[in-house]
Order: C-alpha cells, then sequence, then structure tokens
C-alpha cells in the first residue's frame, strides 16, 4: 500500500476538525430558541449588522457598511462648536431641516386679514348750525381699505366715544360700524355707534385726525341677515434655492507622524473647519440673495441661497441720531407682536450697536431686561413687554456685514431649514488616487431657509441706512 505522508494527514486532519466545528455551531443554531438565543439566525428579507474582524474599525468601513449611522452624531456634534456665533444655523439645526427632493425649494407663504389701518386725510365734525342726519355716517380714507369690510366694527384709538347723552365724553374709545366700501376709491362709509350728539343730532361721528389708528374688531350682523361680505385668503408661492456648502481639510501624512510641542490633530482641524463654514453659512442664511450665475471656468450653474433678511415682511427704523428710550422700545415690541400671525415669544438678534443701545436704556416695569435663559443651546436675555416676549443674542455676524445698528426679530416657529444633500463628510483617499499624500476630509451640506408668515418677522434698521 501506497503510504500517506505526514503533511496529507494534517491536512486531512485540519479538514475533519473543521467539518466537526461546522457541525456543532449548526446544532448550537438549531438550539438556540431553546437555549436562550445563543446565536442570532438572519432571515431572508431581513438586514443583518456588518462584523468586522481582523482590522481596526474606521469611519471609511461605517460610510461604506452603514453610512447613516454617523449622520446624527455629526450634527449634534455641529450645534455643540461655538453655537453662539451662529444663532441662526444654530436653531434651525435644533428644530431639524425638512427634506428637499430638489435644489430648488417652492413653499407657500400666507398672512392673515389686517387687522389695522391708518387715517390719511381727516374727517371733521360738523356745526352746529350745519348739522344734518347725514352727519351720523362718515366717509373715511385708510390706508389699507382691506382690513375693512361691511358689517365690521371699528374701535378708533386715540378718539374717545361718547355716553348715551351724547354730550358726557366716555372712557371708551370711539366705535364705528362699517355700512358701505368703495371698492375703487378704498374709502369706507361708517357710523357711529357712540357718536357725539351735535345741534340736536344724535350719534354725529365726531373728528378724527390723519395718523389715527382704526382697529377691525368683530362683525355685526342683523337678524334677517344670511349672508355676509367675502373672506378670501391664499398662499402666495414663493421660491429660494439650495445652496451647496463645501469645506476640504487636508493633512500630510509626514505632518501627522512628526512630533508636536501641543496636542493638534486632524480633529483639531475639523472642528477649525465646521466653525468656520457655519460662520459662513450664517452669513448667507441671513442676508444671501437669491441667483443662479453661471462660473464660466468650472462651466456649471452655481445656486445661491436667498438670506431671511429679504424675507421679513415687516421693518421698523429707528432715529440714528437719538439715544433710545422706553417709547422706542414700546414702539418696535408694538410693531413686531401685532398684525400677524405669530407667537408671544420671539428671538431678536442683532449687532453690537443697537444692543448697546438696548443696554443703555432704563428699565421700566412694563419692559425689563433682568432675566437670562438658556435655549437652543444659546444663551439669550429676556426683553418683555405687554406685547411679548423677546429673547436677545449679539450676532458677530451682523457687525462683520456692516450691520451693527441693525437687528432682526423672527418667530422660530416660522422659520423652516430646507436640506437637499444633509450635512455629512466623506474621507477622500488622495494617496490611492495617486494626487497628494495626505488625508482629507470633505465637509458637504446643500441647504436654505425660508420663513412662513412673513409679517411674523421683523428688520430693524436706522433711519439714514
Amino acid at each position: 500500500m501506497q503510504k500517506i505522508s505526514v503533511s496529507k494527514i494534517r491536512i486531512i486532519s485540519i479538514a475533519a476538525l473543521s467539518l466537526l466545528l461546522l457541525f456543532v455551531l449548526l446544532w448550537l443554531s438549531g438550539c438556540s430558541e431553546a437555549s436562550g438565543a445563543l446565536f442570532a439566525v438572519v432571515l431572508p428579507g431581513m438586514t443583518a449588522g456588518k462584523t468586522v474582524s481582523g482590522e481596526p474599525l474606521t469611519t471609511a468601513l461605517v460610510e461604506e457598511y452603514s453610512p447613516s449611522l454617523l449622520q446624527s452624531e455629526i450634527d449634534e456634534r455641529i450645534t455643540k462648536i461655538r453655537p453662539m456665533s451662529t444663532p441662526i444655523d444654530q436653531i434651525s439645526r435644533y428644530k431639524g431641516a425638512r427634506k428637499s427632493g430638489s435644489m430648488v425649494v417652492d413653499y407657500y407663504s400666507v398672512d392673515l386679514r389686517p387687522t389695522e389701518a391708518v387715517i390719511t386725510s381727516s374727517y371733521v365734525e360738523p356745526d352746529e348750525s350745519s348739522v344734518t342726519s347725514s352727519h351720523t355716517r362718515a366717509l373715511l380714507s385708510p390706508n389699507n381699505s382691506d382690513a375693512f369690510e361691511v358689517s365690521d366694527t371699528i374701535m378708533v384709538q386715540g378718539v374717545k366715544g361718547y355716553e348715551s347723552d351724547g354730550t358726557t365724553q366716555s372712557k371708551a374709545n370711539l366705535i364705528l360700524y362699517v355700512v358701505g366700501k368703495d371698492v375703487e376709491t378704498g374709502k369706507v362709509l361708517v357710523s357711529a355707534v357712540n357718536g357725539k350728539n351735535i345741534g340736536g343730532v344724535a350719534n354725529c361721528v365726531p373728528t378724527i385726525y390723519p395718523g389715527m389708528r382704526l382697529m377691525r374688531m368683530g362683525r355685526a350682523a342683523t337678524e334677517l341677515d344670511v349672508q355676509t361680505a367675502q373672506f378670501e385668503t391664499l398662499p402666495i408661492k414663493e421660491q429660494n434655492y439650495c445652496q451647496i456648502f463645501k469645506m476640504q481639510i487636508e493633512q500630510s501624512t509626514f505632518m501627522k507622524l512628526a512630533n508636536k510641542e501641543v496636542e493638534w490633530d486632524f480633529s483639531d482641524q475639523e472642528e477649525a473647519a465646521i466653525y468656520d463654514m457655519r460662520l459662513g453659512m450664517e452669513k448667507t442664511f441671513l442676508f444671501g440673495i437669491k441667483q443662479k450665475i453661471y462660473d464660466p471656468v468650472k462651466k456649471e450653474n452655481v445656486s445661491l441661497t436667498g438670506g431671511i433678511w429679504w424675507q421679513a415682511g415687516k421693518q421698523f427704523e429707528y432715529d440714528a441720531d437719538a439715544d433710545w428710550n422706553h417709547s422706542t422700545l414700546v414702539d418696535m415690541m408694538q410693531k413686531c407682536f401685532t398684525g400677524n400671525a405669530g407667537n408671544k415669544r420671539k428671538v431678536l438678534i442683532a449687532g453690537s450697536d443697537l444692543i448697546g443701545r438696548l443696554n443703555k436704556m432704563e428699565v421700566y416695569k412694563t419692559s425689563s431686561s433682568d432675566n437670562t435663559m438658556v435655549k437652543w443651546g444659546l444663551d439669550f436675555n429676556e426683553l418683555t413687554s405687554k406685547f411679548g416676549k423677546l429673547y436677545v443674542l449679539h450676532s458677530e455676524v451682523f457687525d462683520a456685514c456692516m450691520k451693527s445698528d441693525c437687528g432682526l426679530i423672527f418667530d422660530p416657529e416660522y422659520i423652516q431649514k430646507w436640506s437637499h444633500v444633509p450635512f455629512a463628510s466623506q474621507m477622500l483617499d488622495l494617496k490611492k488616487a495617486g494626487i497628494r499624500n495626505t488625508d482629507a476630509l470633505v465637509l458637504t451640506e446643500a441647504s436654505c431657509m425660508t420663513l412662513r408668515y412673513p409679517n411674523a418677522h421683523m428688520r430693524i434698521v436706522p433711519n439714514n441706512a
């Protein structure tokens, strides 16, 4: 008989042991249900985790086999990198972004019907010698006739009404009832509810001067009324472009291996790059101009996103040559919180000059700034008034963009971030590609911001801007 060599015997033995081990594993797998599930069984249609053995777990492997694993951690880490410098980007990341399937974002914006108007020309009450029953009505000229319809009631601020005798002035404001409306001229025909008795004619409309505010109140229908003036509000389609933000970090192999006097590695460079990238995005999200331009070198179109500064529907102008006082603050808060669908808590970010004006003001019972609070990872000062609360924060971006005397009040509930490509990092193998002997990382995000209810947001600018 032919003799079997020792090497062949070893090979046969190893093969036999391997088969035995495989049999034991299969047997244990079959018994796993009764023995407390010692092994996980992957069924068809189910996704199993990736097991890595014999090599270290790296970000490259994670990006290859589980690309979404680090996404939330990346975003969570971003919000911790110098958040006070980028409040708009910080708040939007805490709120979360809506997924956009395109680089072009179409959104609808809608505002409530106006609730007030201002008289543009005066109405003068008649003399006793010339009064007639027609003076129980008056034709008023508001600056915004869309605020009023037939059967609306109006409160005139700055004009007192009269008691039932028509001669004693009341503590209540003058109330008017809308009888008719001239669509072409925008003038409104009203009758007095608590008017003045002039020459024996009751309920005459008293004098109303230009600049006085007309505040729309509830409608008043008669018993036989079935219909009323129609009310329609339609959303207006707006559009913004997502902008591709990128940042690349590189470190040579020799730089990585070199001895350093202080600890400074690739992650430190990454943190600095993220901060620089966020700072640039903050400026764009605020003051960017929506446009598409053509790059003649790259022979491609470049999408630029529009900033929320230009999307705000209101603007408050203050006297740049005078210090702020209590009246200025109240006027600002009044315009900010009234006549829109916004909340009673909003955010004010401003440059250093405007923040300085606020700090130099005296504190009154009706408007105080003693409280501080932390929200969205940011430290705010609270500015409180009877109209609402403002969370105030200095923004260095306003200073950098030459707007240190300006500010923006926005309602955080109605600010929306859209993301076509969420913030992500990608390792580039430049060594393998034969380009450079470096470690390279590219940070990318394609996104934009939009404001809903434009009149819930307001720019603050000096009158000489």
